[in-house]
C-alpha cells in the first residue's frame, strides 16, 4: 500500500487557489465565444486575463487569488467568478465555502441523534434507514439497515462512520458492486463538508487518516470532485441474500441541517424479495 502524507489543517486560501486554477484550465475558450488569439496557448483552458475580463476584476487580482495570497473575495466577486468559470451549483457552493462567504452555523456537529429523528428512523421500518452527520458518522439506524449493511451497535462509536466502513472494514469493502462510484461519491461529499466546516478538526483528521491509509481515497481526493448525489441506485452483493439493488434518497431535516436521513427502497421485485427474506431471519 502506498503511504501518503496529509496536512490536517484546512488551508482555504491554497484550496481556493487550486480550485480556481483547475476550473479555469478545464474551459474551452471557443465554448465561451472568445475571439481566437494570435499567440498560441501554452496551457489548456482560459487565460487569467480572460477570466478577469469575464468576471469584471483585474488580472492582478486573479493572479493573487491563484497564488493563494490569503485574499478573501467578497460575495459579489465570488458570484462573478462562479459565472465566469461556468461552475455547476455544487461547485458554486463549494467556492462560496472556500471564500468563507456562506453563512455558517456556530453549533458543533451532532454526535448523537435527536430523539425525534431517532424515532423517525425506527418508524421508517420496513424501509432500511439511518441518520448521519456531515462527517458520515452514523447516529441512528433501524433493524432493516443493520441486516442490509452491518450491525453498527457492535462497533465502537469511533468506527460508526459510513466512509470508514466502506474504506477500512473488510466486509463492507466488498459489499458494493460498483465500489469505486460509491467511494467517489463519498469523497465528493466529504470534500464539500470539509470546505463548509473548516473548523471541524475531527473531520480534517478523519480525511487525513483516509488519505494516508487508502490509496484510492487519496487519488480521488486529489481530483477535487464535489458533486454530491442525494438520490440514486446502489447494487449490494450481500453475503446472505445475494444481489440487492436499492434506490436511495437523502433528506435534510430543517431543524437539524447538519444531519442527513438516508432511506433505502428495493429497486425491483427480486431485490424486495431478497430484502424481505433477509430481514425476516
Amino acid at each position: 500500500m502506498t503511504t501518503h502524507t496529509a496536512d490536517t489543517t484546512v488551508d482555504t486560501a491554497q484550496e481556493l487557489a487550486v480550485f480556481l486554477r483547475t476550473r479555469r484550465e478545464r474551459l474551452d475558450p471557443r465554448d465561451l465565444g472568445l475571439p481566437p488569439r494570435r499567440q498560441a496557448r501554452r496551457t489548456p483552458g482560459l487565460r487569467r486575463e480572460e477570466v478577469a475580463e469575464l468576471a469584471g476584476v483585474s488580472v492582478d487580482y486573479v493572479v493573487r487569488l491563484e497564488q493563494g495570497r490569503g485574499l478573501r473575495p467578497s460575495a459579489d466577486v465570488v458570484e462573478a467568478l462562479a459565472r465566469a468559470l461556468r461552475l455547476a451549483p455544487v461547485e458554486r457552493a463549494y467556492l462560496f465555502d472556500l471564500a468563507q462567504q456562506r453563512p455558517r452555523t456556530a453549533d458543533q456537529p451532532a454526535t448523537t441523534a435527536p430523539p425525534p429523528l431517532a424515532r423517525l428512523v425506527a418508524d421508517l421500518s420496513p424501509l432500511p434507514a439511518m441518520l448521519t452527520n456531515h462527517r458520515y458518522d452514523i447516529l441512528a439506524w433501524n433493524h432493516e439497515m443493520t441486516r442490509l449493511l452491518l450491525d453498527f451497535g457492535t462497533l465502537p462509536p469511533s468506527r460508526r462512520n459510513a466512509m470508514w466502513l466502506c474504506l477500512m472494514h473488510p466486509e463492507t469493502r466488498e459489499l458494493y458492486a460498483d465500489r469505486e462510484r460509491v467511494v467517489r461519491e463519498g469523497v465528493a461529499h466529504l470534500r464539500a463538508a470539509w470546505a463548509a466546516h473548516p473548523e471541524d478538526r475531527v473531520l480534517t483528521d478523519l480525511i487525513a487518516e483516509f488519505i494516508t491509509r487508502d490509496e484510492e481515497f487519496a487519488r480521488l481526493w486529489a481530483e477535487r470532485e464535489i458533486k454530491v448525489n442525494g438520490r440514486g441506485r446502489k447494487v449490494l452483493r450481500h453475503p446472505e441474500a445475494g444481489a440487492i439493488a436499492v434506490d436511495f434518497e437523502t433528506l435534510v431535516p430543517l431543524e437539524d441541517p447538519d444531519q442527513r436521513l438516508l432511506i433505502f427502497r428495493a429497486a425491483d421485485e427480486e431485490s424486495q424479495s431478497a430484502l424481505d427474506r433477509l430481514c425476516a431471519r
